[in-house]
């Protein structure tokens, strides 16, 4: 564990002034250039993990002192709004709150985590950040109640017992009250315990200090309104927290005066939970999301067309144009928008037509198994370590993004170079900001110099990113084919370049068809590329305005099979699903997913989507990025994730194969055969929810789970006793390869 104030210690300080920002320091962490070190340490794109992305950030970052650096915790506070203005202005930020009392408590003898710095900015509605030494090794209370709570406190933490629990909160609780300070948040969240959790002598932590107060006289209601923050369900646990904090039986007041307490925190706490939930919605149309205090201003003189910034963390840009301005624009583009509506309405009879003659005609033949692709950016100074993740894949098509509005692409034009002679296809995809999309000179000169410094290495050009959302400078399709003409120019001056595009994102294929039947001369695509997001339904078996990910997929290739302007091939060029990561997750919380879910569904799209034999190719962004890639660079390494290894199998078990079509099986189950170069037979099997059994048509010979580890031996026969029947398999929401044996 890192260290900790556990004695009465003095700590002594030196103040920060520099021309943005203000605050105090611990005089012997300081590092040789403070304002550097601060630029560093307090920006969350730097942050070597993020612990809490919502109203306030906490991120791990590395305090580089001068003595040598080590891990700290910074905590961000955001002072948007008149009310936070004025709080500040009276009674200082959170973070000026929480140094004074991290000190206070350190010097009297509270376990706290050691303050290293408070620094805020100088402009009023600028953050504040507190900045205190990592401890390692530890876990918050919160897991250990919820375990108590659900009955299986021995089953999640063997060796803990409940007694020795409620010792470390009450002893904790005590040397707090004891030394004169009312915690007033003294919540499960806030206090940190050894982990694994357990023995009699077991010591907590406590953090969060900013609403903490010492009073003058500490009464008996405040202590036990600190008590009454610990979530226990049951009223034994309640009354047996109570008395170890006593070291006696509580009398009927002082249990009163805690139960009171404890049904009126709860209570409000689950009400505000309630109202919040239920008015998010009517929030949501009303009133326009705050931007994340790590992004920057648009130019104040900006207009409403021109207020998208670049977010480092997620690799995109952020609107800060509000819904009503948004609305403004909109209107004020009615007619270009009347146009679209009539490309829409014009195509819709003959895609439908061409959609529902795909849907009968879907699996009726074999269908090849390729085109599995990955996205990728350059990772300056580790270019080998991506190289060789793209060689353990196993992939032979890659999209490298370029950025047209860069003035120097020397690091993508070696990864360009060396993905070329490593025999690997490349694509290149030019999305394009508002400067761009304004300025077409500049457009013009930066596609024609990308153009003669790419082409050598890859002669697929996707041309559009996104063109459907604001954010990325598009605000009408008349403006895109503005933009999408002068880049077809330029890169049409080479006889074998092919264009990609539009790229809409999302399912909002009435934009595709319209892009794709644009009344009039229009860009001509030799593929229709779609950025295909499904992440806000969930799994990729889930439906989206009655179609799944398959109908989708269907959907888009009968687009590119009836257009006026697209030639008959469709490619996903873009799919993930986000990854609970703070601010570098590409979306909200709400949709993200953990790394174990994510490696699962990205196996089910893969299959789903090119099983279908209407997408051409799936490529999948991208290789390495926090929030949504596939490994993340850390200073170890670049750390493969779940999904890196559940891809990579994919590849080996199943590229340049056959697929033969599905397989019978229960409801919820998903039996996709395959007949591979080698003449094998493989079965890749999954179920949507839970586990369940499947038959196979004839015994198998091995398999592999999902991230290419072998299956124990789960095979038995449908019938027992009978070796002629059919056998049975497991499945699981992680996609299995089954090797069938030699057909009779």
């Amino acid at each position: 564990m890192g260290s900790s104030a556990n004695g009465r210690t003095s700590l002594a300080t030196r103040a920060i002034d520099l021309a943005d920002s203000f605050g105090v320091l611990a005089s012997r962490h300081e590092p040789v250039d403070l304002g550097r070190a601060l630029e560093q340490v307090l920006d969350p794109a730097t942050a070597i993990r993020i612990l809490h992305w919502g109203r306030n950030i906490l991120w791990i970052a590395e305090w580089p002192a001068s003595a040598g650096s080590f891990p700290v915790v910074v905590k961000q506070f955001r002072h948007e709004g008149r009310r936070k203005r004025w709080d500040r202005r009276l009674r200082g930020s959170k973070a000026e709150r929480n140094w004074r009392m991290a000190l206070s408590m350190s010097e009297d003898g509270v376990p706290t985590p050691e303050p290293v710095a408070w620094v805020e900015r100088r402009d009023p509605e600028g953050p504040a950040f507190f900045v205190c030494r990592y401890l390692e090794g530890v876990t918050e209370a919160r897991y250990p109640l919820r375990a108590l709570n659900a009955g299986n406190l021995g089953d999640g933490f063997p060796g803990l017992e409940r007694s020795d629990l409620f010792a470390a909160l009450c002893r904790l609780a005590r040397r707090v009250h004891d030394a004169g300070y009312w915690h007033r948040d003294f919540s499960a969240g806030n206090i940190l315990l050894p982990d694994p959790p357990g023995g009699p002598t077991m010591e907590g932590v406590l953090v969060d200090l900013n609403r903490a107060r010492r009073p003058r006289v500490l009464t008996r209601g405040h202590r036990l309104a600190d008590l009454s923050r610990l979530p226990l369900e049951h009223t034994t646990d309640r009354q047996a927290l109570l008395t170890e904090y006593l070291g006696r039986t509580p009398s009927r007041t002082e249990w009163w005066i805690y139960h009171r307490h404890y049904l009126l925190f709860h209570g409000r706490h689950r009400l505000k939970k309630s109202l919040r939930s239920r008015s998010a919605g009517m929030k949501n149309l009303l009133v326009a999301r705050k931007a994340y205090p790590h992004l920057p201003a648009p130019p104040k003189e900006a207009s409403r067309r021109d207020r998208a910034v670049w977010d480092g963390l997620s690799d995109q840009p952020h609107q800060h144009a509000g819904r009503w301005d948004k609305l403004t624009v909109r209107l004020g583009d009615l007619g270009t928008h009347l146009r679209m509506a009539r490309g829409t309405l014009g195509s819709l009879p003959r895609i439908w037509r061409r959609y529902r003659e795909l849907r009968r005609r879907l699996y009726s033949t074999e269908t090849p198994f390729s085109g599995i692709g990955i996205c990728v950016r350059p990772l300056v100074g580790r270019e080998e370590e991506l190289l060789a993740a793209v060689d353990d894949l196993g992939v032979r098509h890659v999209m490298l993004r370029l950025h047209p509005w860069q003035e120097d692409h020397r690091a993508e034009e070696a990864l360009a170079r060396a993905l070329f002679e490593r025999g690997i296809e490349v694509v290149f995809a030019l999305p394009q900001r508002r400067e761009l999309v304004r300025d077409l000179e500049r457009w013009r000169a930066a596609v024609r110099e990308l153009a003669r410094q790419f082409t050598p290495y890859g002669r697929y050009f996707q041309i559009g990113q996104a063109i459907n959302r604001s954010k990325w400078g598009v605000w009408n399709l008349g403006e895109f084919q503005a933009l999408a003409g002068v880049a077809a120019e330029e890169l049409r001056r080479y006889p074998d370049v092919q264009l990609v595009g539009p790229g809409v994102i999302d399912f909002e294929f009435h934009v595709t068809a319209a892009v794709a039947n644009w009344p009039g001369n229009a860009v001509a695509f030799d593929v229709l590329g779609s950025l295909l997001y499904v992440d806000r339904r969930g799994a990729p078996e889930k439906e989206q305005a009655g179609f799944d990910t398959v109908g989708k997929v269907v959907l888009l290739q009968a687009i590119a099979d009836t257009a006026r302007h697209t030639k008959p091939r469709s490619w996903i060029t873009e799919v993930n699903w986000p990854l609970r990561e703070g601010p570098h997750s590409p979306a909200g919380r709400h949709v993200s997913v953990d790394e174990e879910t994510y490696a699962d569904y990205l196996a089910r799209y893969y299959l789903l989507a090119l099983g279908s034999g209407c997408a051409e190719r799936v490529y999948w962004w991208q290789l390495e990025a926090r929030g949504y890639g596939l490994a993340v660079a850390s200073e170890s390494g670049l750390r493969r994730r779940p999904g890196f290894h559940a891809l990579a199998t994919l590849i080996q078990q199943l590229d340049g194969g056959l697929f033969l079509g599905p397989l019978p099986g229960p409801p919820g189950a998903y039996l996709y055969a395959f007949r591979l170069p080698s003449g094998r037979e493989v079965v890749a099997g999954w179920s949507v929810d839970g586990e369940l059994e499947a038959t196979l048509p004839r015994s198998i010979t091995g398999g592999v789970g999902r991230d290419g580890q072998p299956l124990p031996h789960q095979e038995r026969s449908a019938a027992e006793g009978d070796s002629g029947a059919s056998p049975l398999v497991r499945l699981s929401p992680s996609v299995r390869y089954f090797e069938l044996s030699a057909a009779d």
